[in-house]
């Protein structure tokens, strides 16, 4: 039920968020609206690991959580150096920071069920999908900081350094996962 409350939340909120990164031009709202589109591919490799309880999918299911993160720390490290470097000056989104301020409640909310939930059935790919969920909470506050500077004083460059807290934790997660069966 976990999976499915987290599937639930992270549709409505990629829809939401990449609406609201289109209409601000917001490399840090777009990180996050992909970054919900992995946590969904997250959700759903669990769910089919869950369900088929086969242990040599274990492997495959991390790796896979792992290969979306590096993607996504290349996707958003490619972008945020482009809006650096081309000083753009990003919008502000209201509706943006109020569903980041939800998402972060939510998603706390959510890992700590998971990392219980897994601990409880001994899967470690429950517990790494929870670990996933946890990032997921604080990126949505990394985000949000740097779209309220924008919003609060005008400064435009801590859209895209938000972003970057992305990048490093897409990398730092992506590059754990890989290494989780070597």
């Amino acid at each position: 039920m976990l999976e499915y409350a987290t599937l639930g939340w992270n549709v409505a909120g990629c829809i939401i968020v990449l609406f609201a990164a289109y209409a601000a031009r917001s490399v840090a709202l777009t990180g996050f609206g992909i970054d919900s589109v992995i946590e969904i591919f997250a959700s759903v490799i669990v769910v089919w690991q869950l369900k088929s309880i086969n242990k040599d999918k274990e492997k495959l299911a991390e790796q896979l959580i792992g290969i979306a993160f590096l993607l996504l720390a290349f996707y958003i490290a490619v972008q945020s150096g482009v809006v650096l470097l081309d000083r753009f000056h990003p919008g502000t989104s209201v509706l943006g920071m109020i569903w980041l301020l939800f998402t972060a409640a939510a998603m706390f909310a959510l890992a700590y069920g998971k990392g219980r939930v897994g601990k409880r059935l001994g899967n470690p790919v429950l517990r790494k999908e929870a670990r996933v969920t946890v990032i997921d909470g604080l990126l949505a506050l990394a985000v949000l900081l740097g779209i309220m500077l924008n919003y609060l004083f005008g400064s435009w460059w801590a859209d895209p350094v938000a972003s970057l807290v992305i990048v490093y934790y897409g990398v730092r997660e992506g590059l754990h996962a890989l290494r989780a069966y070597h």
